[in-house]
């Protein structure tokens, strides 16, 4: 019975841990409540169009997600210019001009940018082609000889192995 009593009430601390980590691992936004438009619309917009901006110090973390004092200031850009009744897609072209293609986590398939999408694919198929190319000639290559010894090696061979 009384380690029935332990093992029953030794689950709760266990619980608290799990409930405290996955507080912890939950996403925390960075936004800060200063930085909040009081339009909720505004404020939505500026939420999908700062998920969609890379913070520059972070490398791969949207500027809504990172703590950075770059970041905040792309936060606070990106609400002035929508405060300022810009559409979304002016809003992603003046950043974009300000800080380059990079500031975007999805960038565009256009211009110099489509050498580099098409790369990966065209690469594939050129390694595909070197292999088949291999293939087939490997294939046609001679087969191995079972006799691949000369006579008078066959002999030479014979005498060794008799002495």
């Amino acid at each position: 019975m009384r380690g029935t009593a332990r093992r029953a009430v030794g689950w709760k601390p266990t619980l608290r841990w799990a409930a405290l980590v996955a507080l912890l691992a939950a996403p925390v936004w960075a936004v800060q409540p200063d930085e909040v438009l009081d339009d909720p619309a505004l404020e939505a917009r500026a939420r999908e169009l700062s998920k969609d901006l890379r913070c520059l110090v972070c490398r791969n973390e949207s500027i809504d997600e990172s703590n950075a004092e770059l970041a905040r200031d792309l936060r606070v850009l990106v609400r002035e210019r929508l405060v300022a009744g810009d559409s979304d897609a002016e809003v992603i072209d003046f950043v974009v001009d300000r800080y380059g293609e990079y500031v975007l986590l999805r960038p565009t398939a256009d211009g110099s940018n489509w050498v580099l999408w098409a790369a990966g694919p065209l690469m594939l198929l050129v390694a595909g082609a070197m292999g088949l190319v291999y293939l087939r000639g490997r294939s046609r290559a001679p087969g191995r000889q079972e006799n691949a010894l000369s006579p008078e090696e066959e002999a030479r061979l014979k005498q060794i192995l008799d002495e």
